[in-house]
């Protein structure tokens, strides 16, 4: 797979300096905005406009990055507006939407590219045409003014070490089926690329390695595809780039009656934590929304209010279409069932209440959530 991004540059005072800098500042109201907000003043030079890709797969995007990221906005910038659309998975859509915001004078396009391949003649014409674009969590291809994203292929490599440390001291006998993303999203190469550079080393050896294009039902049809040809026997743990994939993965494991070995993911999404307390899932990703969603907030405002996007860059960014673009890339943390209630509870992200319900309320008194 071809990755974009090549090369991350970034120092533990930059970590420090992005966190604090993303932490800062209120999060709080202001005027409600979504896709059908109109242009400010008509001309759209008080509006952001912010894309991103699906709602299928993962839940993250409209309960967290679209409200922390206007509500950033209008924090920094009271007469700012925010107009928001979600491709619904659909690369064709999410070009109607791009093409409609530079139409209506919108000069700065945050954008979490469904297909990042396919971007480079969108973001060169709204170059041409005076339009700045912010790469929001995926690399989009083309002359992009900005990146924040989270430092991807350590990602990667928590989730390969969380696998390993998962399987103990059965690692090194162990046979591995790897479920990754979509091979359109240079961020699956990178969670890949991580996750082979820990996983090679420790394991017998990965036996089975496919696509499941962030979609839960292709993602299962790929685990039931290997157990056909593994046998039920045949392999020992189960990568999946993330956690919807991991939920399906784990229904077709069940289903054909294997049980109790290790499944990571990745995104922190509310039942895969349940499933962690429960011991269906072994780890997760936690990638902290907030500081992602307001440091591309802060990025967005300097950029139309006319200030050099690299007072608050912290990094710099290469991928196979520009070199050195400003960036902010945040670390993510790996949550295990040791460390659910010092992570995503501590932090926020969850209330108790949205996890300990129904069958899972002895889980989460076993692990000391209450």
């Amino acid at each position: 797979m071809n990755a974009l991004m090549r090369r991350a540059v970034i120092g533990t005072a930059a970590v420090s300096m992005a966190l604090t800098m993303a932490a800062c500042g209120s999060a709080g109201g202001g005027k409600k905005s979504d896709s059908s907000a109109a242009p400010a003043g008509g001309s759209g030079s008080k509006t952001i406009g912010l894309l991103l890709p699906e709602n299928s797969s993962s839940i993250r995007y409209e309960s967290f990055d679209k409200p922390l990221f206007t509500a950033k906005v209008q924090a920094l910038c009271s007469d700012c507006d925010v107009k928001y659309n979600n491709a619904q998975g659909n690369t064709a859509t999410q070009k109607q939407q791009f093409d409609a915001l530079i139409s209506q004078g919108v000069k700065v396009i945050v954008l979490d590219p469904q297909d990042a391949t396919a971007t480079k003649s969108w973001v060169e014409e709204a170059k041409a045409k005076g339009v700045q674009v912010i790469a929001y969590d995926r690399f989009a291809a083309g002359p992009v003014a900005g990146y924040v994203s989270f430092d991807n292929e350590k990602v990667g490599e928590l989730q390969g070490q969380a696998l390993v440390d998962a399987l103990g001291d059965k690692a090194k006998d162990a046979n591995v089926v790897m479920i990754n993303g979509a091979e359109t999203d240079p961020n699956a190469g990178l969670f890949k690329s991580g996750a082979h550079k820990i996983i090679d080393s420790a394991v017998k050896k990965v036996v089975y390695e496919q696509s499941g294009e962030w979609d839960p039902k292709t993602a299962g049809q790929k685990m039931g595809a290997a157990i056909t040809q593994l046998g039920k026997g045949g392999f020992q743990a189960v990568y999946s780039a993330n956690d919807g994939m991991a939920a399906a993965i784990i229904t077709a494991l069940k289903g054909a009656g294997i049980n109790n070995i290790p499944v990571g993911g990745q995104d922190a999404a509310a039942d895969a934590i349940q499933r962690i307390l429960s011991g269906d899932q072994a780890y997760t990703i936690y990638k902290a929304y907030k500081p992602e969603a307001e440091a591309a907030a802060e990025m967005a405002v300097n950029l139309l209010q006319g200030k050099d996007v690299k007072s608050v860059a912290t990094a710099s960014a290469d991928s196979d279409t520009a070199k050195g673009v400003p960036s902010i890339l945040l670390p993510a943390k790996v949550v295990t069932k040791d460390n659910v209630k010092d992570t995503v509870i501590a932090d926020g992200l969850y209330k108790v209440s949205d996890i300990c319900t129904g069958a899972y309320v002895k889980a989460c008194d076993a692990a000391g959530i209450k």
